[in-house]
């Protein structure tokens, strides 16, 4: 598979306008990235940019916080499908987890995965906040609440995926889901590396200078 086929092609900024996800669009198709990872509020944009293409659609719910009430993320999840997204990309409620409410981080992966029917269902753990236990109790509980993907970051924390951690994650996931790595992968190399190392899916807003064998910018998602 060609490493443009991993990558979610991602513009998440406060600042992104229209003109912006146009682009973002048309660069997805020219490069053949599977996805693009996009705030709801421009599903449905890229939903005319994309028709007719191959190129999945991707929405962040929860974000980058997570610590939104579990019924305004299910509505979130449900409104993107509608406007036309593929995939779901949600944050997990990390206080939630800190406080050892594990029933209700997992209740919420559940409920919004039943919302979503037959989408796919990413769920950001943010590992830049946990330990390596919590790590591993978030991914038990994405995978036990049904999702599709464990996902390292938004690349609004603190610090972006690692291969440490993908490796740490792929021991509890055991292949059962697959692992999606966003946050500081800016260039090939390093995306090379991540995808040996287990993942299957790259967040990244450097998808361009990654399969043109460029250095990335700044940004971090």
């Amino acid at each position: 598979m060609k490493i443009a086929q991993y990558i979610d092609h991602t513009l998440l900024k406060a600042t992104t306008t229209d003109a912006e996800v146009v682009q973002l669009c048309k660069e997805a198709k020219k490069y053949k990235f599977y996805a693009v990872c996009v705030n709801s509020c421009y599903v449905e944009l890229c939903a005319n940019e994309l028709k007719g293409s191959s190129v999945k659609i991707a929405s962040v719910v929860g974000f980058p916080l997570g610590s939104m009430d579990t019924l305004a993320k299910i509505a979130e999840s449900k409104n993107a499908v509608i406007m036309g997204a593929d995939e779901i990309d949600m944050v997990i409620n990390i206080g939630f987890l800190k406080d050892k409410k594990y029933e209700l981080v997992e209740n919420e992966i559940n409920k919004i995965k039943k919302a979503i029917g037959d989408k796919i269902l990413k769920v950001i753990i943010e590992t830049c906040y946990l330990t390596n236990e919590e790590k591993k109790i978030a991914t038990k509980l994405v995978l036990s609440a049904g999702a599709d993907f464990v996902k390292t970051s938004t690349g609004f924390g603190t610090a972006g995926a690692t291969l440490e951690d993908v490796e740490l994650l792929k021991s509890v996931t055991q292949n059962k889901i697959q692992i999606k790595a966003s946050g500081g992968i800016r260039d090939f190399e390093t995306a090379q590396k991540f995808i040996k190392a287990g993942v299957t899916r790259i967040g990244t807003s450097n998808g361009i200078q990654i399969v043109t064998g460029q250095k990335g910018s700044e940004q971090t998602y």
